[in-house]
């Protein structure tokens, strides 16, 4: 089965080795080639364009950064829709606005294709281990038909129904870890005003009932003083932004939701948009 694959990001790149790992033939395009030499060094095929990726492709995957740049590869001459083969099956990860994965849907079946949008939960290490958290919606039939594509890069695979409902759930998740990592980061803010050794402290409570994928990863991160990004602050932002506004829409009062987005604002506003998301304590803590 050949692939195509736009977005060699920290996220897409150990996806794409995931891939080929399994016997998947890849070809890969992303804005700056230098990033993903690593993968090209790993045997992907290098395209110099959108339009290249998709044409004579069964599937074609994309996880970028925002809507619009969703909107950018998927829509327009040079954009996926246009150029990929009839049957060619369109796998949006990027996690994006439900209304969006409809739209590519739509447009998707009116040109001969068809499209899933299968967001992905895990981070970086759920990437590097296969290990991801697959959300899909779309038509049962073409979610079956990928299954083997799903496993190469994910152990949790769960289909949600229509199109966008896969974005939705993604919305769900992002919605249960805002409240997850403030309370992380609060609970170590807490022990180090105390006087406890925050390390002391995390082996006690992280296996007990507080224990969690927050806790334990950037848990442990955050004691380490270790920021890097296994899921940038500045796309959830965006995530918990798309949250909120399908949760405005039906008028739904998410109160957690909305504090922990203006704290992530606040983090953001003084630089910190490309750290990871456990470096919320640097705002937390100096409150």
């Amino acid at each position: 089965m050949k692939i195509g694959f736009i977005g060699v990001g920290v996220m897409g790149g150990p996806m794409v080795l995931n891939l080929m790992k399994k016997g998947f033939d890849v070809s890969i395009y992303t804005r700056t080639k230098e990033k993903a030499q690593y993968v090209i060094d790993a045997g992907a095929h290098w395209c110099d364009t959108i339009a290249q990726t998709a044409k004579g492709k069964d599937v074609v995957i994309t996880i970028v950064g925002y809507p619009k740049d969703v909107e950018e590869v998927y829509f327009g001459e040079d954009g996926i829709i246009a150029n990929a083969d009839k049957g060619t099956v369109l796998i949006d990860m990027t996690t994006t606005s439900p209304k969006l994965s409809q739209k590519i849907y739509a447009e998707a079946v009116a040109n001969g294709l068809t499209a899933l949008d299968a967001p992905v939960s895990g981070g970086d290490i759920g990437a590097q281990k296969g290990t991801l958290a697959i959300m899909v919606g779309g038509d049962k039939v073409v979610f079956d038909r990928m299954v083997p594509v799903f496993e190469a890069m994910g152990t949790n695979i769960r289909y949600q129904g229509a199109a966008g409902n896969g974005q939705h759930t993604k919305m769900a998740n992002q919605i249960a870890i805002s409240g997850c990592i403030a309370a992380v980061c609060e609970a170590i803010t807490y022990a180090k005003n105390c006087g406890l050794d925050p390390q002391v402290m995390f082996n006690a409570i992280s296996t007990g009932a507080a224990g969690s994928w927050q806790m334990t990863n950037n848990g442990q991160k955050i004691i380490n003083g270790d920021f890097a990004p296994g899921f940038f602050v500045k796309h959830f932002i965006k995530d918990m932004n798309i949250a909120i506004d399908e949760s405005d829409a039906r008028k739904l009062d998410l109160e957690v939701l909305h504090l922990v987005r203006d704290k992530y604002v606040k983090l953001a506003d003084i630089g910190c948009e490309d750290d990871g998301t456990q470096a919320l304590i640097k705002v937390i803590d100096k409150q």
